[in-house]
């Protein structure tokens, strides 16, 4: 049991949501999304929907973390409500797809970035980029945290700076625009590409899910906690709706649509090339927040999850300072595969898929808690937050897997993999106690 002076409050609290959940996603998927989506209300109307979601889904992780005293998140969830299939292949998933993805990402958009001065800064960059991060993550707690913090710093006053700015200039007169506030926007939500945009928002928001590991650390859990959880997602969805109105505000769609670096294009139009390229780094700099953060609390799941493993039981141990350095750079090495072996949008795809996939399983387990065994929503008015969140999954689901069946079938064959590894595992394990 922690003691007093080894607990957060909820400013703390709330902050490690809001650092969690800012990442690649809000950077770079508006211009998937206008290549069909382009009414503004339907383009709020999206990221305000992925923060309900992102809040419902927390709120049920919080009743997890609470009962399950929050030791393994999703892992612990799944073993003990349905089956240890279940824990292991969310442990797979986390390895390969839940923190390695987000990590090859983020590399990935800061190259993309930092194209704007006229140089291919390409994979080699990402993967350099990567390689880097582990290193600094590698020496000990401490100076893992002085690192992670000081890019969080960035990230959080470039976000407020960056919306200020965006929100107070005037579009430029050349350029356009992209806002359109017309009555479009009834027929655009009834589209199919409304649902696969919103894989796109949902991935955004991932991060929700940190709340399930920080439970135990919360003074007065059950006030403070619900609390962190609302300001912190309130946070973000606002952050993310005037990014994206900061955007359409000073670049028109033509311009937009189909690309990566959509904030470097509006920061161009809206402060000049030179100031644009500014903004551009400053993207680049807080992703490296981004790959920190993944490959931190990554390593740590991957670790815990290698030592009840025969196949993985070397990604268990640590170095002398206690740094899981095999499991960082198991992750790192995994990003670089990643870059290496798919496009941008196709590893968003699935990787958005799969992990929308397992957030659905792992809210599922909800509904086996007893009235009794809640903590913090005591009303069975508490099943209406999974239910959406469930519906809402599943019309996501099935739309991204129809209209992106490449994508949706790899992140499928990741889990088949899995499963067959599963099986190889236990094998192993049992022969090993047989001798």
């Amino acid at each position: 049991m922690s003691t007093s002076s080894h607990q957060i409050g909820w400013k703390t609290a709330a902050a490690i949501v809001v650092s969690n959940m800012i990442g690649t996603g809000i950077f770079t998927t508006l211009g998937f999304q206008l290549s069909d989506i382009t009414n503004t209300y339907s383009i709020f109307l999206l990221w305000a929907i992925g923060g309900v979601l992102a809040l419902f889904g927390a709120f049920c992780y919080a009743e997890l973390g609470s009962f399950f005293k929050g030791n393994g998140g999703d892992f612990i969830y799944l073993k003990e409500t349905y089956h240890p299939l279940f824990g292991y292949l969310i442990s797979w998933i986390s390895l390969i797809i839940g923190f390695s993805s987000p990590v090859a990402l983020a590399a990935l958009a800061m190259s993309k970035y930092l194209s704007v001065f006229d140089y291919s800064f390409g994979n080699g960059f990402a993967i350099a980029a990567i390689f880097v991060v582990a290193i600094m993550l590698s020496f000990s707690v401490k100076a893992s945290g002085r690192f992670h913090n000081f890019f969080t710093f960035i990230k959080v006053a470039f976000i407020v700076i960056l919306i200020v700015l965006g929100v107070g200039l005037s579009e430029s007169p050349h350029t356009g625009n992209s806002l359109n506030f017309s009555d479009g926007w009834q027929d655009e939500i009834m589209l199919p590409a409304f649902a696969t945009s919103l894989v796109f928002v949902t991935y955004s928001y991932t991060g929700w899910n940190s709340a399930s590991y920080i439970a135990g650390e919360i003074k007065d859990v059950q006030k403070n906690l619900p609390k962190s959880l609302i300001i912190g997602t309130v946070f973000v969805t606002v952050s993310y709706i005037l990014i994206n109105y900061i955007m359409l505000k000073h670049a028109p769609v033509s311009q937009l649509a189909g690309k990566e670096d959509v904030m470097g294009e509006a920061a161009v139009n809206m402060l000049g090339l030179s100031f644009g390229k500014i903004v551009n780094v400053f993207i680049a700099l807080q992703l490296i927040a981004t790959i920190s953060g993944y490959l931190w609390v990554g390593s740590r799941m991957t670790q815990a999850f290698a030592k009840d493993s025969y196949l993985w039981k070397p990604l268990s141990k640590g170095n002398e300072k206690g740094i899981p350095v095999r499991a960082i750079f198991a992750h790192a090495v995994i990003a670089t595969i990643i870059i290496l072996t798919g496009s941008f949008k196709e590893i968003f795809v699935y990787t958005a898929f799969i992990l929308q996939l397992f957030a659905s399983l792992a809210i599922s387990t909800v509904y086996f808690l007893k009235k009794g065994d809640r903590k913090i929503f005591r009303s069975n008015a508490f099943y209406i937050f999974p239910t959406i969140f469930l519906l809402f999954s599943g019309y996501i689901l099935y739309f991204t897997l129809v209209h992106n069946p490449k994508e949706s079938m790899i992140g499928l064959g990741i889990v088949a993999v899995g499963i067959v590894l599963y099986l190889i595992d236990r094998r192993c394990m049992k022969q090993t106690k047989d001798d």
